[in-house]
């Protein structure tokens, strides 16, 4: 049953009430695919408000969309309301998901990626003049690896005594790794996961989750997508075969290359994702897919980093 706050929301901002509810999704946010009396198709996207960055991150899916980035156009602003931020945007069924964790289709995301990174570069963020926008920070908590707090993850828990030490000591590793790194950071999206995006064969047809835009270097953006790409249903961890692949891709496709600093910084960042995913695996009793990956692959992962 949609819930009752929907149609006012609908009517205050779109003018127009919901009459048929063609999806309905609750995650880390509540989805409603909606059909309005005026006709119209929409989705209604609402989570908890993350200190104002939903605001930034709307205004980039903005841009991107009206780019031709295969992004879903906003049709609202967000508001917020009792702690939630709700906004609306063009409704794009459709498509599939893209499987495989093979060295070509890691070529495809990175395409896709470096193809959003180039478009984003074009945004103006930060300063005072007209048309800038904030940073969307904080940065997604899987990527918070810079948090200024006394541990290696930025919210402890009191479970985490449950972590396998072999997440626990690759965790430290890598952030003491990312701790000394000192550059120039870009938009990028945070969470590169074929779950979030579908396809018309190879051409993408949708990218979602754009709450998941981050403000970090770029390589550890693209770092962190070349071990993440293939995570579906079950977060896990790509083969490093595939991960070469997507750097290699993606530094082709952006025109530039990685200084070695760079590549260190892009595979502490593809390892940290996993072992976010282990870490949560552990405290929540789940089967250890990402574990099992980074059992398999953290040493040779970590000595890339020069962690």
């Amino acid at each position: 049953m949609l819930p009752s706050w929907v149609s006012g929301w609908c009517s205050d901002h779109l003018g127009s009430t919901p009459v048929d509810v063609l999806h309905e999704s609750v995650h880390m946010s509540e989805v409603f695919g909606l059909r309005l009396a005026d006709g119209r198709l929409v989705a209604v996207k609402s989570r908890a408000s993350q200190n104002g960055r939903e605001a930034t991150c709307i205004e980039v899916q903005r841009f991107l969309s009206a780019e031709g980035f295969p992004a879903a156009a906003p049709l609202t602003g967000v508001s917020v309301e009792a702690g939630r931020a709700t906004h609306a945007e063009e409704w794009r069924p459709g498509g599939t998901l893209r499987r495989g964790d093979d060295p070509a289709t890691a070529r495809l995301f990175a395409r896709l990626l470096a193809r959003l990174t180039t478009l984003a570069a074009d945004i103006q963020v930060g300063g005072k003049e007209p048309g800038a926008i904030q940073p969307p920070l904080p940065n997604p908590e899987w990527t918070r690896w810079d948090h200024d707090g006394p541990g290696v993850w930025p919210f402890p828990g009191d479970r985490d005594h449950l972590i396998p030490v072999l997440v626990a000591d690759a965790a430290q590793r890598i952030r003491d790794r990312l701790a000394v790194v000192y550059l120039p950071r870009v938009l990028g999206h945070a969470d590169w996961e074929t779950q979030n995006m579908r396809w018309h064969g190879d051409e993408p047809w949708i990218v979602h989750d754009w709450d998941s835009l981050a403000w970090l270097p770029e390589a550890a953006i693209a770092g962190a997508a070349s071990g993440a790409f293939a995570s579906a249903e079950v977060p896990t961890l790509a083969p490093v075969a595939s991960s070469v692949a997507f750097l290699e891709e993606y530094q082709r496709r952006r025109g530039r290359r990685f200084d070695d600093n760079e590549i260190e910084v892009a595979w502490a960042a593809s390892l940290w994702l996993a072992l976010h995913n282990a870490r949560g695996e552990a405290v929540r009793g789940e089967p250890a897919v990402a574990l099992a990956a980074v059992q398999d692959q953290a040493e040779q992962r970590l000595e890339l980093a020069g962690a």
